[in-house]
């Protein structure tokens, strides 16, 4: 593996080892509970990284809809009508260049990466992994038998790998935001890796932008597959995965479809092209989500669209990032300012100061979900700042963040 430090991949590893450097510190549980007096709390206390926030509007659609919606065939026109919408919504939020496509399909972004990586990688694919979610797709190339063995970038938590041009590599692939680390990629073809077009076998570029999507601003026309699941700034549930192809993409697939390469059909991506197209998917979704997604998707161009809000979720991940530096026991856990996420802030904690006890008291005030990811290992907080997330819930978390630590 090129770069530095690999991560585990797969189901049995859901992230980064804990780092050495910094060994958890054991302290004696806290003598008296602390008090956030209730007008200092945020007026919404969801910062999770996903599921994410859902708006109250969102939750009064279901109930608005339900009786016309809920309960019935999503191939009938109720839903492929309400499928539609989403699709145009999302081609007007993403501001899609013409001949690029929204297509949908079922299982999430896991899913979608096993569906590439039959369905869009002919030979051999390049990964920039710097996080547990680039990394479980570029195992899932690497291990594909059909395929050569994926090269491999990858750096330590917290900074940022690249791709580079590489003969023989017809897919690149990153995330647009890596949610388990705070660390943010701009989405640029690499310098040497000529535009796809339509009959060439040109590289593909892949970019995951499950926490990214709807919450940052990006230029398509430097993408061919922009994928995402709906349960991050769109604020809708999971299982379900959604994406803007270029037409060199959808080439791939047809070719590859037409290949004989075996291909399971809940994976198969010439499946998706053909019930996107008709406003369907394979089998049943989950109509719930669909009606929630809809309504955030109508609710973002609303407000003024992509623009409006990567101006909105920059606005409160500032906030957090001038906090911690500010800060006597907070610092950014992503050191270099132009890799810090907009949308999910990680900030580390001197080791004097017990990040999770922060977290529990957080959590005893209804203020939830700003652990660190998982088996990341770090004194650390992790706050989602989300489109939904109002900016001014971000500042009076902060406060709060401080009143805790001075009494702790």
């Amino acid at each position: 593996m090129a770069g530095g430090a690999q991560w585990p991949t797969g189901h049995a590893a859901q992230c980064a080892p804990p780092n050495p450097s910094r060994p958890p510190v054991r302290r004696p549980p806290l003598s008296r509970p602390i008090s956030i007096p209730d007008h200092m709390l945020p007026a919404d206390g969801r910062f999770g990284s996903g599921p994410s926030k859902v708006r109250e509007d969102q939750v009064g659609a279901l109930a608005r809809q339900g009786r016309n919606l809920l309960g019935t065939s999503h191939r009938q026109a109720p839903i492929k009508d309400m499928v539609g919408r989403i699709r145009t919504g999302l081609a007007e939020f993403l501001q899609a260049p013409d001949g690029y496509e929204i297509l949908l399909g079922l299982g999430g972004a896991t899913t979608f990466w096993d569906a590439a990586a039959f369905g869009l990688v002919q030979e051999k694919a390049q990964h920039a992994t710097f996080g547990e979610f680039g990394a479980k797709f570029a195992s899932a190339t690497n291990k594909a038998p059909f395929l050569a063995p994926s090269t491999i970038h990858s750096s330590e938590p917290g900074t940022r790998a690249e791709v580079v041009a590489e003969d023989g590599v017809d897919v690149y692939a990153w995330p647009h935001n890596e949610t388990s680390t705070g660390v943010m990629a701009p989405v640029k073809r690499p310098d040497g890796v000529d535009r796809a077009q339509v009959g060439t076998n040109g590289a593909l570029i892949l970019v995951d932008a499950t926490s990214a999507a709807g919450g940052a601003a990006v230029d398509l026309s430097e993408t061919d597959v922009y994928y995402f699941s709906p349960q991050k700034n769109f604020a809708s549930d999971g299982g379900l995965w959604l994406g803007a192809f270029s037409p060199a993409a959808i080439e791939r697939i047809e070719q590859i479809g037409a290949s004989d390469r075996w291909i399971p059909e809940s994976l198969a991506l010439t499946a998706a092209v053909e019930n996107s197209r008709k406003n369907q998917t394979l089998n049943t979704p989950g109509l719930a989500g669909l009606v929630m997604l809809e309504d955030q998707v109508r609710w973002l161009n609303e407000q003024g669209g992509m623009a409006w809000a990567a101006a909105r979720t920059k606005q409160s991940s500032d906030l957090v990032y001038a906090w911690a530096e500010a800060s006597e026991f907070a610092t950014p856990f992503v050191a270099r300012p132009e890799d810090r996420s907009t949308v999910v802030a990680t900030v580390d904690f001197d080791d004097a100061v017990d990040a999770a006890a922060i977290a529990a008291t957080l959590r005893a005030h209804g203020v939830v979900d700003v652990e660190p990811y998982r088996k990341l290992g770090r004194n650390q907080l992790r706050i989602a700042t989300f489109t939904a997330v109002e900016p001014d819930d971000v500042s009076a978390l902060l406060a709060c963040v401080d009143l805790i630590v001075e009494q702790l």
